[in-house]
């Protein structure tokens, strides 16, 4: 049987998201059949506020409410240390932890040959005109331990190591790990044992 075209529309839609498959989408779909009206707003109206309430901070290009974001506005935190990360949801889970009272900043992607991310495709030009401008005296290379983190690692340890510190977390995380599973104590224990 086919669907009604407003059933088979969502399914399409929900099927373009990260990791969900046509079956999932068809679920989720006819979940949301048996949900009420005004939960059906609610969802609708956050999906829709999305873009419109949320910002990228030009100072660290982290997703926010605000521009500079929490972060970056906070004058107690340590302006010459720096941790480089991949996206918004790793620097959550560093900040998480309460161990790291530095500033932070966003690649938005990692190297990637096959899917052809180049370092001019990232905020690495940002990157290296806040290192200039904000006196920087160490990068903490928080990234994935996976083939594309460890290559933009390596890339970005190439071009910073004669200018400043350059570490990187501590290998208690697992190979291939991404940083927003990882839990709390095993990211506190990575930071203060970084090398």
């Amino acid at each position: 049987m086919k669907y009604p075209a407003a059933i088979q529309n969502l399914i399409n839609e929900l099927s373009g998201l990260p990791s969900v498959g046509p079956k999932t989408a068809e679920r989720y779909v006819f979940h949301l059949l048996k949900q009420s009206g005004e939960k059906l707003k609610t969802l609708a109206t956050a999906i829709n506020e999305l873009k419109s309430k949320t910002t990228v901070c030009q100072t660290c290009f982290a997703l926010s409410e605000n521009n500079p974001c929490p972060i970056c506005a906070d004058q107690n935190r340590q302006t010459d240390l720096l941790c480089v990360v991949e996206n918004t949801q790793d620097l959550s889970a560093l900040e998480a932890t309460g161990q790291y009272h530095g500033r932070y900043f966003v690649l938005d992607g990692l190297l990637n040959t096959i899917n052809e991310v180049r370092p001019e495709d990232l905020n690495i030009d940002q990157l290296l005109k806040k290192i200039r401008t904000d006196k920087i005296k160490e990068i903490i290379l928080a990234l994935n331990f996976t083939l594309e983190g460890e290559t933009t690692a390596l890339y970005l340890n190439k071009i910073l190591k004669n200018h400043l510190q350059v570490t990187r977390l501590a290998k208690g995380l697992p190979a291939g790990s991404d940083l927003e599973y990882a839990d709390e104590l095993t990211l506190a224990s990575a930071l203060k044992n970084r090398h």
